[in-house]
């Protein structure tokens, strides 16, 4: 049976990572840290025009496979600002209303961070018979000023972007708890198999490209660009899904998936059944327990836009539970990360053995 934990060095990172912003369309801060972290696992480092990262490994080889995830977190930005100089905001991405009244912000200015509130009328202050529920249209950040023209001296303008600033931690000892681990803990997988395949002197006889791409909250665009450049015949996803144990998630519509339980192995049109066996065999001869989650139509994550690439891409997606996804206590079991890394490690020696089947067939 096959082990794997995550070390002191490699926590440091993932707070580092994710406590850096990477809003969507501006993930460049956040990609720098991985950027970094990843340089010393791999042969060469490539970017594109709009920010997505590439580690390169045995990259003269014909044969190329991906492993991705993607860097942007989901945002704000300010849309309107009234003659008081309270902030009405628009999605950058998919944001949830519900859950930011009384959020602390920050606004990225170009004069640096502008701190603010979501306000909300107090309870004292609302008749029962007419109860608003926070919506799109009545949420508003204030940054205690009295007026739009000392909103605007402070750097404030519309298109400025609003990130929440909460930080991680650990809690219980087995979760992880941050904003953004939707998907910034696809980046720590892939780079933690990177370090492993370092660590272990494997010797791939394929290109291995690990991909931490821009965009995906906003339509899978940096998925659908980087695919065209590399032109992968190979791509394996890691992103997050539902806990459907969580109080409010209907499982017959949902599907079965628990945190704690390992990482989830999709079923979709767009993943390819000849690598999602394989890496399901793997997970069985290794002993790394997982799950199943089937999805109608397409799975909502970057494998529908490597699959459909160029002229098809041998693709498969692995996720990990995650409760309160668009929250900023998204919540990750750390056995699930741990045995997600292992899969993908040894999926990878798998292929390795069987590099003509899977790039030539």
């Amino acid at each position: 049976m096959s082990h794997y934990s995550i070390n002191s060095n490699s926590i440091e990172f993932l707070e580092k990572y994710l406590n850096e912003f990477s809003p969507t369309g501006d993930e460049s801060k956040g990609q720098k840290i991985w950027i970094n972290h990843i340089s010393s696992y791999v042969e060469k480092i490539q970017t594109d025009l709009y920010g997505t990262a590439v580690g390169i490994i045995n990259y003269n080889s014909p044969y190329k496979l991906i492993i991705e995830a993607h860097v942007d977190e989901i945002s704000w930005y300010v849309n309107y600002i009234t003659e008081e100089g309270l902030i009405y905001v628009s999605r950058n991405g998919g944001s949830d209303h519900q859950i930011a009244p009384s959020k602390r912000v920050i606004i990225h200015t170009e004069k640096g961070f502008v701190h603010g509130v979501f306000g909300w009328p107090a309870i004292h202050t609302r008749k029962p018979s007419e109860e608003k529920s926070p919506n799109i249209d009545n949420i508003f950040v204030d940054i205690g000023v009295s007026s739009k023209n000392e909103a605007m001296k402070m750097g404030v303008h519309l298109g400025c972007v609003i990130t929440y600033p909460d930080k991680f931690f650990i809690m219980n000892q087995n979760y992880f708890v941050s904003r953004a681990l939707d998907n910034k803990i696809g980046g720590f997988i892939i780079a933690e198999v990177a370090r492993m395949l370092r660590e272990n002197k494997v010797d791939l006889n394929f290109g291995l490209y690990i991909v931490n791409s821009v965009q995906e909250e906003v339509g899978l665009k940096g998925a659908k660009m980087i695919s065209q450049t590399i032109q992968p015949n190979i791509a394996i996803v890691t992103d997050v899904t539902h806990d459907t144990y969580s109080p409010m998630i209907d499982q017959k519509i949902q599907g079965d998936v628990k945190c704690g339980l390992g990482p989830v192995i999709g079923y979709s049109p767009s993943i390819h059944k000849n690598i999602r066996e394989l890496i399901i065999q793997t997970a069985m001869n290794k002993k790394i327990h997982f799950q199943r989650l089937a999805s109608s139509r397409y799975t909502g994550t970057d494998t529908d836009a490597f699959a459909y690439s160029n002229r098809g891409v041998l693709s498969a997606l692995i996720s990990i539970p995650l409760k309160y996804m668009h929250t900023t206590v998204e919540m990750v079991h750390k056995n699930d990360v741990e045995k997600a890394i292992l899969l993908i490690f040894e999926t990878l020696q798998e292929i390795n053995n069987k590099n003509k089947k899977f790039f030539i067939d």
